[in-house]
């Protein structure tokens, strides 16, 4: 049987069933009734109904699958070894023939490129190593054209200290400018201390000195991206009219840089001391100094709100706003709904990247997302970008298990993100440290390369940005032969690339392009509720059910690398990690959709 004749025999089937939950009571799908979160969480009795946005057609980012470019390393047209607009326009019926529904694009916006676009120097133009604006329109069309989103990697946090604007800031203290970034008298006798001991996300201390001003200036991240000062109502608006320019030039969303970040504690109180040397997923340290004061501050939530009212302004269609932020679930998502009013519409959850790959620890996270964001809300499915280690080498170079990745990610309910090249398992290329673009990197060469090699996470952003592999062809089809590519090319590119995967029907492309149409397919994969079949749930196997009105789906992971019993009998097979499968044995690492009828 193919897929469309098992459902046509499952639609027949359930019109003489019906469904059960534990208790015996009818299913209520959390779809339809926003007070249940699944099989054994409720909701708040205070927690507001009228958050949705409307039909669920309208929320069309609820069901979409997001693939993240970051241009430089994407397709290179023009020959000087950097990815362009050009070539993401080449590459649209790749990612359409894929089943992805949106894209999302790192910055290419006018820059100095010190930090590779997220030193923004004219939010209006767009830099001319990528193209221009006729092309960048021309994009918009081509994936309207094919019913695809574009989400725009808006920076609202800072800008390059190369931006007019703040190029007039730092003349003096009594310019127009003067008040649009965030300025400090420092301490000591002469004011040439810091005004207190924060610390950057990246690890740097968080103040520069300018002697124009004989004063110090604040930035979150690095020393060139000065923070806005969005206590100044001119900061603000002159960011929402940004956000309203790209609106109007078709963008479908925004994706968020660090908004965590936005404001800070106007007393300029000393962060605590921490334990932790490096950030976790939860906590915001560095060096030892918890970021307490300077991230996650009450304004920036309330913030949130006040652009998803600029945001919803433009409404045919509907178009969204995805933040980037660390930190608990329970506090994060505050950005998506804060004292009655609606925020952003998902927050990225960094849970999912540095969860173990076990089936206990899988099935907690998956508890933690739907306590923390039942519908109306959505969980985000993130489990790399380009701050973050490849996928393919967090799971030890093992495509079993990246398969099963790929299915828990594109059956679970939330929006799912794929990274470029992680469809293909485009490994970390090591870059020592010294020899590093990344900002970071230049800004920690003086690190032992030793000490650097043995941790999990990267410290050269280098590593996870090296180009697509298109093909076995010099260069891996990134760029032309005679080109130098910006960063170093995969030395496994001739094993691993696109034309040799897309000819191979069990490669990992193939799989990825079976599960993202059968989630796009399947309404109980991209827009049901989700159950988690605790009966089922071992230390070797995560199992959950995906439901819309009255289809049930089973979803079953043996996560571990030996062969396990299949718990459930005479289920009808969708899709397996596995071409060759038993139907009363799991295979190690394997994954499959089933047909319920539980």
């Amino acid at each position: 049987m193919n897929l469309h004749q098992i459902r046509a025999v499952y639609k027949t089937q359930r019109k003489e069933n019906s469904f059960h939950n534990i208790q015996g009571n009818n299913y209520i799908s959390t779809t339809l009734s926003p007070r249940t979160c699944s099989r054994n969480m409720v909701m708040p009795a205070d927690f507001p109904e009228f958050i949705s946005s409307g039909t669920p057609d309208m929320e069309w980012w609820k069901k979409t699958t997001v693939y993240q470019i970051y241009p430089r390393s994407f397709c290179d047209t023009n020959g000087d070894g950097i990815g362009d607009i050009q070539g993401i326009i080449e590459k649209l019926d790749y990612l359409e023939d894929l089943g992805y529904e949106t894209i999302w694009i790192s910055p290419f916006t006018q820059s100095p490129q010190r930090d590779f676009g997220y030193d923004i120097s004219d939010y209006h133009s767009i830099s001319p190593q990528y193209g221009d604006m006729p092309l960048f329109e021309k994009l918009v069309q081509e994936l309207h054209r094919r019913n695809m989103k574009l989400i725009f990697d808006l920076v609202l946090n800072h800008t390059s200290n190369e931006h007019a604007w703040f190029k007039e800031s730092a003349s003096s203290r009594d310019n127009p400018k003067a008040d649009w970034y965030i300025w400090k008298d420092g301490k000591g006798k002469n004011g040439t201390k810091p005004p207190n001991n924060w610390r950057a996300m990246a690890g740097n201390r968080a103040w520069t000195y300018y002697p124009a001003r004989k004063q110090f200036n604040y930035t979150a991240f690095l020393p060139f991206q000065p923070d806005l000062n969005y206590h100044n109502p001119e900061v603000k608006q002159a960011m929402f009219d940004v956000a309203r320019f790209w609106l109007n030039k078709g963008v479908d969303g925004f994706r968020l840089d660090i908004i965590s970040a936005i404001y800070e504690d106007p007393d300029l109180r000393r962060n605590p001391l921490s334990l932790r040397l490096a950030p976790s997923d939860k906590s915001l340290t560095i060096f030892f100094q918890n970021l307490k004061n300077n991230f996650l501050q009450e304004k920036s939530f309330e913030f949130a709100t006040e652009l998803r009212s600029v945001v919803d302004e433009f409404d045919n269609p509907r178009r969204i706003l995805i933040g980037e932020s660390h930190g608990e679930e329970e506090l994060i998502k505050q950005f998506c709904y804060n004292n009655g009013r609606n925020g952003l519409n998902a927050i990225f959850l960094f849970k999912a990247i540095s969860t173990p790959f076990k089936a206990e620890s899988y099935r907690e996270m998956l508890m933690t997302f739907e306590k923390h964001f039942p519908e109306p809300l959505v969980p985000t499915l993130v489990f790399a970008n380009h701050d973050r280690t490849r996928v393919i080498t967090r799971l030890g170079g093992s495509i079993e298990k990246a398969k099963l990745l790929a299915l828990f990610q594109f059956t679970c309910r939330g929006i799912p993100f794929t990274y470029f090249g992680d469809e293909i398992g485009i490994p970390r290329v090591r870059i020592p440290l010294k020899q590093g673009k990344d900002a970071i990197a230049i800004q920690h060469k003086w690190l032992p390369q030793f000490l650097v090699d043995r941790s999990v996470e990267i410290l050269n952003r280098d590593e996870c940005r090296t180009p697509m592999l298109w093909n076995e062809n010099p260069n891996a089809g990134f760029c032309a032969v005679l080109a130098s590519p910006w960063l170093p090319i995969a030395g496994n590119f001739k094993e691993i690339n696109v034309e040799k995967q897309l000819a191979e029907p069990h490669s990992l492309l193939n799989f990825y392009k079976k599960v993202i149409h059968l989630r796009k397919e399947t309404p109980a994969l991209h827009n049901g509720s989700l159950e988690i079949a605790h009966d089922l749930c071992n230390k070797k196997i995560l199992a959950y059910y995906r439901i819309s009105n009255g289809e049930k789906y089973m979803i079953l992971l043996n996560m571990s690398p030996s062969r396990v019993r299949n718990p459930v009998n005479n289920a009808n097979i969708l899709l397996s990690t596995h071409h060759q499968s038993e139907e009363s044995q799991l295979q190690p690492f394997e994954g499959r959709v089933m047909i319920s009828g539980r």
